[in-house]
């Protein structure tokens, strides 16, 4: 019996019931940066990048990613991506066979692939530009990510999603959490909140998109903004 990927359960109740509506709201209050992703947009995100991981680095279920990237929207697009193909998201330095990361994390990212493993690189810029003068033999995921389809078969039979913890467990603690907090899928949840250790990736951001509602991310917020943006964006409660 194929079992059900993070990313199936979570994305394919919102692409059948509303693909288009915003899902996740990203701002940087440091470079004024806003991009909005629906969930179509990022289920194709993830599609691309699991395929990327899949076709052109060899990963699969059983393969660990390391994920040494802030809360982004892009980062969301690599975390469902790596669960499309059944593989471990893995943070923290633990050892990996992929590590995602930006190019200041190279060194640490280097430091936490096996031997033979990959480093992919991103910029996370929003209009696509790749990382400049990135060592030999490490994949910039802009240049690599855009050439690849946006459909993608999950995987029939996944690894463990995260922590050693099956795609039944963290979404199970993922509703759990978003139970707690009263999040429905009427929800605009507004959150400057990490996503550092695997705990903060399913309160903060899992548990958000788990029961339909949607988030509003924002890196370095700027206090005079906030009355506004909770206006804007209808946001229904913050999480900071």
């Amino acid at each position: 019996m194929r079992e059900l990927t993070v990313s199936g359960a979570v994305l394919d109740p919102l692409l059948a019931s509303n693909p288009a509506a915003p899902l996740i709201t990203y701002y940087d209050d440091a470079t004024g940066e806003r991009i909005e992703l629906s969930a179509a947009t990022l289920s194709n995100w993830a599609a691309k990048t699991g395929n990327l991981l899949r076709d052109e680095l060899g990963a699969g279920a059983g393969s660990r990613v390391g994920v040494a990237l802030p809360a982004h929207w892009q980062t969301v697009g690599v975390l469902f991506g790596i669960w499309y193909i059944g593989a471990e998201v893995v943070l923290g330095q633990a050892e990996c066979d992929i590590a995602c990361c930006t190019a200041d994390r190279l060194d640490e990212a280097d430091a936490a692939v096996v031997p033979g493993g990959e480093v992919v690189a991103l910029s996370l810029d929003a209009f696509g530009k790749p990382v400049e003068g990135l060592p030999f033999g490490i994949t910039d995921y802009a240049t690599s990510v855009r050439v690849h389809g946006d459909g993608i078969t999950p995987e029939p039979n996944p690894g463990p999603a995260l922590a050693g913890r099956s795609a039944t467990e963290i979404l199970s603690a993922a509703a759990a959490h978003a139970a707690t907090r009263g999040w429905t899928d009427t929800d605009r949840v507004l959150s400057s909140a990490p996503w550092d250790t695997a705990d903060q990736l399913i309160d903060n951001m899992l548990a958000v998109f788990a029961v339909g509602a949607s988030l509003v991310q924002v890196a370095h917020p700027n206090p005079a903004q906030l009355t506004r943006r909770v206006q804007t964006e209808r946001v229904t409660t913050e999480l900071t």
